[in-house]
């Protein structure tokens, strides 16, 4: 097996959030921490009506969602900077996992990792984050995400398969830039995708005040 990944279709997500809850859910994790988030990306303004002042005309109004997580990066920065050796990317399929045991949450993952993925659970200040769901693919079943997603804008395999598949676009705002650390992430573009985090706002935050 090659590098899993995971494929995000942001054209039809709906940003319901139904992946975040799911990933909570196996996990069983309290409020907080969210190992997969949705981030919604707005834009546009509303300008005065040349004929009407007392009206007001949407231009350029957009809004797109895409869910994000571990992406179980080619170069990850988690596993470069854990001071324990407690993050540890697999030779076989690339997935990136934390060892609960070793961790000592000290917080250095979610401070390097450029998409805030690993989550710092305050109880017991261990970091959580995306395993791919490994014991579910060990049973042969979907991860809790994918399985879940009602609009199935969400996917996985092979990071190869995925992108012969779909293509390899992997950037869009409000990400960062993939060259920081090499995602396994493949991306179905929004319509109205944009690339600059300048044409457009983010409303939601990257989850923790960390």
């Amino acid at each position: 097996m090659g590098q899993l990944a995971f494929f995000v279709n942001s054209d039809i997500c709906i940003g319901c959030k139904c992946c975040e809850a799911a990933c909570k859910d196996i996990k069983d994790l309290p409020l907080g921490p969210r190992p997969r988030f949705v981030r919604d990306f707005v834009g546009g303004e509303w300008k005065v009506d040349v004929t009407d002042p007392t009206l007001y005309r949407q231009e350029g109004v957009f809004i797109y969602h895409v869910s994000v997580s571990c992406n179980h990066c080619a170069n990850p920065a988690c596993v470069a900077i854990c001071p324990v050796g407690s993050m540890t990317k697999d030779p076989e399929t690339g997935i990136v996992s934390n060892d609960l045991e070793a961790c000592i949450g000290c917080g250095s993952c979610y401070d390097t990792c450029p998409y805030k993925a690993p989550q710092i659970l305050e109880s017991d200040m261990k970091a959580y984050k995306c395993d791919f769901c490994k014991d579910l693919l060990e049973a042969d079943e979907k991860p809790a995400c994918v399985a879940t997603c009602p609009m199935r804008a969400l996917d996985y395999g092979e990071h190869s398969d995925l992108m012969a598949a779909n293509g390899d676009a992997c950037d869009v705002a409000p990400l960062p830039s993939s060259e920081e650390t090499g995602p396994s992430l493949v991306l179905k573009l929004h319509r109205e995708a944009k690339m600059d985090k300048s044409d457009g706002y983010s409303t939601s935050l990257y989850v923790s005040d960390r």
